[in-house]
């Protein structure tokens, strides 16, 4: 009876789903996912110094979240 409803929307998922995976393997193909500036966030500092008061910033702001944290 609705047999062509059925049909037609299984058609249709399948034709969207062949081409979000035909974008996907594009996508991976052209390096779109590629990070290429994942190793320049590890030398974000110029010095130890910096290093140093990146640390203690970080420190200061979980001891902060700790002291202001409602329990």
């Amino acid at each position: 009876m609705d047999d062509w409803v059925i049909a037609m929307m299984l058609g249709a998922s399948i034709f969207l789903g062949a081409i979000a995976l035909f974008a996907f393997l594009w996508a991976i193909k052209n390096g779109q996912f590629d990070d290429e500036e994942k190793f320049l966030n590890a030398v974000k500092f110029d010095s130890e110094e910096d290093l140093n008061d990146a640390v203690n910033a970080e420190k200061k702001r979980e001891e902060l979240k700790k002291a202001y944290k409602p329990e």
